[in-house]
């Protein structure tokens, strides 16, 4: 019953291995920025590149197996399904073309075009239903790998960053980044607080699931023997408990906060690492030239 929390996805795990814990909140933000911006209008070459970086990040970053191998594997099979689907899927119809010529014109012409079809699969027939031909070309090659890459990228790069950085380390770099709009009357302490509430709030909603479903296991409730409106009913009655459990700790959250008057306190207070990442400067100083140089990589091979 503890399967939340052996795929710990988006939680914070305490530790001192692994050298991604000693890189500056800020460079993780910057790299998971690019992870997440560079794909867009990318090639299929460059999205390849991004996952295989990514998997390379994540077998070299010196955590230990147990905490990414399963949120990773699952994360593999949800991209290659995605990717599998979309390949098959059709990727748009051919456009209609009339012709002003005769066709008596072309007897003795012969039109060949390219043709982007990689292989074809059927039509299958099973019993009295038929299924038509599966078709794969070019746009629906290209229409998997992006889809598949970009699901990988994007919920792998935030996993590590949360993995490696705590709550207050995230939310301190994100209220550096927005810094400059203080100027113009923008409240970034205050967002940036209940920002760290609502990342602190995750986990009691994961801790409120988790002890439902075990409440489920001791009683060995069955739903194949309820029925089907049985069942129904209990998933119902499951989630309205668990809407009532998270809303009673957002109000004892609220009366918290009102028992201290309101008041919410600057990032920089809650950072419990301030003078971690000064030790590791060579290790951000490599990181930030590497980031430079993949930046320029996608300005030139970015459309391939």
């Amino acid at each position: 019953m503890d399967w939340l929390r052996q795929v710990p996805i988006g939680q914070y795990v305490d530790g001192s291995s692994g050298w991604l814990r000693y890189l500056d909140p800020r460079l993780k933000f910057a790299w998971v920025l690019m992870f997440l911006v560079t794909p867009v209008l990318a090639g299929a070459f460059w999205r390849v590149g991004l996952v295989i970086v990514l998997l390379l990040i994540t077998f070299l970053s010196g955590l230990p197996v147990r905490i990414w191998w399963r949120s990773l594997s699952l994360l593999l099979v949800l991209g290659i399904f995605v990717g599998f689907l979309a390949l098959f899927l059709p990727a748009g119809e051919p456009a209609a073309v009339l012709s002003v010529r005769a066709q008596s014109e072309f007897s003795n012409v012969v039109l060949q075009g390219p043709s982007w079809e990689i292989f074809r699969l059927g039509p299958f027939r099973i019993g009295n239903f038929s299924l038509g031909t599966f078709v794969v070309d070019r746009r629906s090659a290209e229409l998997g790998i992006k889809t598949s890459t970009l699901i990988i990228t994007v919920v792998q790069s935030v996993n590590l960053m949360l993995l490696t950085t705590e709550s207050e380390d995230l939310v301190w770099s994100l209220s550096w980044f927005l810094a400059p709009l203080s100027l113009l009357g923008v409240p970034v302490n205050r967002l940036s607080f209940q920002l760290l509430l609502a990342l602190r709030f995750l986990p009691l909603v994961q801790e409120e699931l988790q002890n439902l479903l075990r409440s489920l296991a001791t009683r060995a409730v069955s739903l194949r023997r309820l029925g089907l409106r049985a069942s129904v009913g209990l998933i119902l009655s499951v989630a309205e408990r668990l809407l009532a459990n998270i809303l009673l700790r957002a109000e004892q959250g609220a009366e918290a906060m009102l028992a201290r008057d309101g008041s919410f306190m600057d990032p920089n207070y809650f950072r419990s690492s301030v003078g971690l990442f000064k030790t590791s400067l060579s290790l951000n100083l490599c990181t930030g030239l590497l980031l430079i140089v993949v930046l320029g990589l996608r300005q030139k091979y970015g459309g391939l």
